[in-house]
């Protein structure tokens, strides 16, 4: 009967390491990143499209913006992305597009003499200016925006804290802007 318990217990701690030696890899992710493809902020996904191979293909959609002051921007990038590397360290590459929606309410006041009472009288519009205009001209909004992804990507073989730093070129119909970055703090699993 004892050696039935031992050799159970052995294949019991040899199908656990077994099972943990051959466990699926990190390859998604849920991170904040500030500035890069979504230019104020945005929360993001991030998953491969290999759900065994951390060295792969992938993609990330996100969402954010903010609202100040009358100015509402939201912003929504979608970017198909690699990851190349080894262990934890990782060069991200990728190219996608975002999505720009931008409203400016203003309020203009003409103030007006009037000759025949000498009194004065004003005349309030308001009106929402829809052009956004950051790192490029995107025009009227909703517009959008290609952008590039070249950058480091830190992330745990076990899952964990995730980081991210990256240089995202923009360009639209205005033009190419070279010197856009982001850095991204969040969670791998």
């Amino acid at each position: 009967m004892r050696k039935y318990f031992c050799l159970a217990v052995a294949l019991l701690i040899f199908s656990i390491s077994d099972a943990q030696s051959q466990e699926k890899p990190v390859t998604q992710a849920v991170f904040l990143e500030l500035g890069g493809a979504g230019l104020a902020y945005t929360f993001n996904y991030d998953f491969r499209f290999d759900q065994e191979n951390i060295n792969s293909w992938g993609m990330r959609v996100g969402a954010g913006g903010f609202s100040l002051n009358g100015k509402t921007l939201l912003t929504a990038p979608i970017q198909v992305n690699r990851l190349l590397g080894s262990k934890k360290h990782f060069f991200e590459i990728g190219a996608g597009t975002t999505f720009i929606n931008f409203r400016n309410r203003v309020t203009h006041t003409n103030y007006y003499q009037n000759p025949q009472t000498n009194g004065s009288y004003y005349i309030s519009e308001e009106y929402t200016r829809k052009n956004y205009s950051w790192i490029l001209d995107s025009g009227d909004t909703p517009a959008f925006m290609g952008t590039l992804n070249f950058g480091y990507r830190k992330v745990p073989e076990d899952g964990g804290f995730l980081f991210s730093a990256n240089l995202v070129p923009a360009f639209n119909h205005e033009g190419f802007w070279p010197l856009w970055a982001g850095v991204g703090f969040g969670y791998a699993f």
